[in-house]
C-alpha cells in the first residue's frame, strides 16, 4: 500500500488515493439461469466501488435491467455492454494501452502486486470468471491476481481488488445525478430524495 504522504486530502477531510485508474470489469462465462444473482451483485459491487462499467460475454436482459435501475436511482454513469467477445475485447484493450488483471485464486497475492498495478496502469480491464476460465486468459493477462489462494467468491475478490486499488477512497464516493441518497446513520435508515 502507498504511504499516507502519497494520498490526497479531500475537502470533506476524507483521505483519497492518488490512483487515477479507470476500471472496467469483464465477466466471462455468465450463465443466465445459474449466475443471474451473482452477476448482478458483481455489477453492483463494481459500480459502488468505483468501476466505470461491466462487460458481459453473454446476453442477460434481467441483469442489465437491474443494474441500470440501480444506477438511475442511485446515480453515477456506470455502463453495461452484453454479448462481448472476450478475446477481441482483451486484444482491443491492450492495443489501446490498457492493462488486464485476471482475478483468480491461482494468481499472485494482491498485496505483492497492487502497488505495481496502481503505478503502471491508467486503464484496467478486470477479468472475472463464472465458470472454468480458458487457459488463454491466464496468458493474456498482465497480472493474475489472488485475494487469497483458497476458494472464494468472485464478488469478494472484485470488492477486495477495488478496495486495495483505490485504498479505500471509493468508500466515500459521491454519485452524480442520483435520485436517492443515503444519509449515514448510526441507528436506523435515512434516505433522501436529491
Amino acid at each position: 500500500m502507498k504511504r499516507a504522504e502519497e494520498q490526497e486530502q479531500g475537502g470533506d477531510g476524507a483521505v483519497r488515493c492518488s490512483c487515477r485508474c479507470s476500471v472496467t470489469v469483464l465477466r466471462l462465462g455468465h450463465r443466465p439461469e445459474r449466475d443471474k444473482r451473482v452477476t448482478t451483485h458483481l455489477g453492483l459491487v463494481a459500480r459502488a466501488l468505483g468501476a466505470r462499467g461491466l462487460l458481459l460475454t453473454s446476453e442477460d436482459k434481467a441483469v442489465v435491467r437491474s443494474i441500470r435501475e440501480v444506477t438511475k436511482r442511485w446515480g453515477g454513469d456506470f455502463f453495461l455492454q452484453t454479448g462481448v467477445k472476450w478475446r477481441e475485447e482483451i486484444a482491443r484493450w491492450k492495443e489501446g494501452g490498457g492493462k488486464v488483471c485476471h482475478l483468480t485464486m491461482y494468481g499472485e497475492n494482491i498485496l505483492d502486486v497492487i502497488d505495481e498495478i496502481r503505478e503502471s496502469a491508467a486503464r484496467i480491464l478486470v477479468v472475472v470468471g463464472a465458470e472454468k476460465v480458458p487457459p488463454e486468459v491466464y496468458q493474456l493477462a498482465d497480472w493474475n491476481i489472488a485475494v487469497g489462494n483458497q476458494p472464494h467468491s468472485e464478488i469478494a475478490a472484485l470488492a477486495l481488488f477495488l478496495d486495495h486499488l483505490y485504498m479505500g477512497s471509493e468508500l466515500r464516493a459521491r454519485f452524480e445525478h442520483a435520485e436517492l441518497e443515503i444519509i449515514p446513520n448510526r441507528a436506523g435508515k435515512k434516505v433522501r430524495r436529491v
